[in-house]
């Protein structure tokens, strides 16, 4: 079991590390590129590198990738308690290592790829919740306990981050995940507005289980814990 539980933990690093590496590296490039990946190729990388993470380790650990997640899951009780700060740990490790090693090959780069508002703080707020709230509410509803379907999850997830990403990128940076930002702020230390992208993905994702709870059967996110550690 506890042989189970460390391969569920290495594989929450390694995946959000390399969501970390190609979307954050994905912004650094096109920063140091004058360009080349474009807005909507940054969008594109951050959507199919979750897709592909899905598809690739969700019958490990249910990939979750995102501290956000891990709670929402927590909260639906889809997931087991003493596995979700194993988890949140992970995933931040992960993905201050894919910060640390790209600041290591592109130093020059002032922020790494971090989330920062261009509107106001309430604008990317309210953005920050509802995307998460968007996001968390597709996932919920294609995954059976904390684990998803197949590619059929993967495609339904990963487009929606990448749609999010397109259209809310320019004003918020469209985040949705509190160690993406907190991963690189942590290297660059610039910590400005870095507050938004760690409470509102949590806010978004608790309002989004009570939404399924709301057009779903009564039980559908209140039902008996999923215990990973048996699978």
């Amino acid at each position: 079991m506890e042989f189970q539980a460390r391969k569920k933990y290495i594989t929450e690093a390694i995946g959000t590390f390399i969501l970390v590496f190609c979307g954050t590296g994905s912004i650094i490039i096109n920063e140091v590129s004058g360009g080349a990946v474009s807005h909507i190729g940054i969008a594109m990388t951050f959507g199919l590198i979750v897709l592909a993470l899905i598809y690739a380790l969700g019958d490990i650990s249910g990939a979750h990738f995102n501290p956000a997640v891990t709670f929402a899951f927590w909260r639906a009780k889809r997931f087991n308690s003493r596995e979700v700060i194993p988890y949140i740990v992970s995933q931040t490790l992960g993905a201050v290592v894919a910060s640390i090693l790209l600041y290591g090959m592109f130093p020059q780069n002032g922020t790494m790829g971090a989330t920062l508002p261009s509107g106001s703080i309430l604008q990317s707020f309210i953005l920050e919740v509802v995307l998460m709230f968007i996001l968390m509410f597709v996932i919920i509803n294609v995954s059976t306990g904390a684990k998803e379907k197949g590619i059929t999850a993967a495609i339904a997830i990963g487009s929606v981050v990448g749609l999010e990403a397109m259209f809310a990128g320019p004003i918020s940076g469209a985040s949705m995940n509190p160690v993406r930002s907190l991963a690189p702020a942590l290297v660059t230390g610039q910590f400005s507005s870095v507050w938004i992208y760690l409470l509102a993905p949590f806010l978004g994702s608790s309002l989004a289980i009570l939404g399924c709870r709301a057009v779903k059967e009564p039980d559908c996110c209140s039902g008996a814990c999923v215990n990973l550690s048996a699978k």
